[in-house]
């Protein structure tokens, strides 16, 4: 995999270099409130401007239909990256057509641009060949080298991920080498004890990385919305709580597996419950009750875990040499339930650990609980990317980076 050091090196002073960026922030309306996958970019942008290439910036946002919608526009992405990088970046409103050019043509050397949401254009993430391929080709069209930078989307098998290398030449960008180097932490010479912490909402989300990590892993503890399904496998009530009761079947199955070949799996002891979900935007006092796993009542929904689950969870993580973490241990986005996801975080901080902290809502958490991001020693811009790499999967956008 050829990499932005060695694309420097041979020169791209007046060349346009399209960068596939992951700026898919999260929006309060046109508010970005976590900046972290811009400012992950931002070394990559700001080497190729300095070197003197005009850098063509592409994302996605969100989940638009294949067609222009306001709420999805990266215009506020692109005055972001503009503060960050002291530099005024242009926009083109439209992702291949005329202000795309027209921008692209109106580039000087180390100037920056910004093209429009790549998928308000439907061939961007279309499952046939050809019409992502078109797109590919209108895409290639706008530059001369290409970068890949966007970890949060090389597990997908989009133009601009997988089809675009293929026809342009291509390096990996910065932060993919970092996010590649980190995950082979993981998975190649595991330091030990190798501890890993799983929450979120669903099970089924997880089950592929869990499946591949009884293989790797010295112990796993469940945590989030996930661990109910594991609670229930194990004969307990659960309420209300979320339950995927399709997924028990396999959940007792990983149970046993891990029994079987000595990896410890750590649940929860006791949870915070409440009657209903809590609203999130008002933040209003949720007054949650605290009980044991084996005492959830009927109605009651589990929402983060308990202050005795948390004292065991670090007592677990206290001892390792490696951890990864993906998922909250609840809504951490309302203060009563943010507890369990702020002790695990604080407990990666006080181990000796190399931590890793896998992208999505655990990236939000740490940054929205207040934690120093540099306390940690990686923080992912990918969690499904990161889930599909430790699941031993082939990512379409690091393939397609190789030579």
């Amino acid at each position: 995999m050829k990499t932005i050091d060695e694309l420097l090196d041979e020169g791209v002073a007046g060349k346009r270099v399209f960068v596939r960026a992951d700026l898919n922030v999260p929006l309060d309306g046109t508010t970005i409130t976590d900046d972290g996958r811009i400012r992950a970019v931002l070394p990559t942008v700001a080497r190729l401007a300095e070197a003197g290439a005009r850098v063509i910036v592409a994302s996605h946002l969100g989940r638009p239909k294949g067609a222009p919608d306001p709420a999805f526009s990266l215009a506020p992405a692109a005055a972001r990256l503009g503060e960050l990088l002291g530099a005024d970046v242009a926009f083109a409103t439209d992702t291949v057509g005329d202000s795309a050019k027209a921008v692209v043509a109106g580039l000087g050397d180390g100037q920056v641009a910004v093209i429009e949401n790549l998928r308000f254009n439907a061939g961007e993430t279309s499952k046939d060949d050809a019409e992502r391929g078109a797109f590919a080709d209108r895409l290639a069209g706008l530059a001369d080298l290409y970068v890949g930078d966007g970890f949060g989307a090389v597990h997908r098998k989009h133009a601009s991920v997988f089809d675009l290398p293929a026809r342009l030449p291509h390096a990996a960008g910065g932060l993919i080498a970092t996010e590649v180097g980190v995950l082979k932490k993981l998975t190649e010479d595991v330091k030990r004890p190798y501890v890993v912490v799983l929450g979120g909402a669903k099970v089924s989300d997880k089950l592929g990385v869990i499946d591949h990590l009884l293989e790797k892993a010295d112990r796993i503890l469940i945590g989030g919305g996930m661990a109910y399904t594991f609670l229930k496998a194990q004969g307990h009530e659960v309420g209300a709580s979320l339950l995927q009761e399709d997924q028990i079947p396999a959940v007792q199955e990983y149970l046993k597996r891990a029994d079987e070949r000595g990896v410890e799996f750590v649940l929860p002891v006791d949870v915070l419950v409440a009657p209903s979900f809590p609203d999130l935007k008002t933040k209003a006092p949720a007054n949650p009750e605290t009980v044991a796993v084996d005492a959830i009542p009927a109605g009651q929904m589990g929402l983060d875990s308990g202050p005795r689950t948390n004292l065991l969870y670090a007592s677990k993580l206290a001892d390792a040499t490696t951890v990864f973490w993906n998922g909250p241990m609840g809504v951490f986005e309302h203060p009563d339930y943010a507890e369990g996801t702020r002790a695990v975080a604080q407990a990666l901080i006080d181990s000796d650990a190399f931590t890793v902290v896998g992208g999505g809502d655990s990236a939000a958490a740490v940054r929205i609980l207040g934690f120093d991001e540099n306390a940690f020693g990686h923080i992912s811009t990918g969690g499904g990317a990161s889930l599909e790499y430790l699941e031993g999967k082939t990512l379409p956008g690091l393939a397609a980076l190789e030579d």
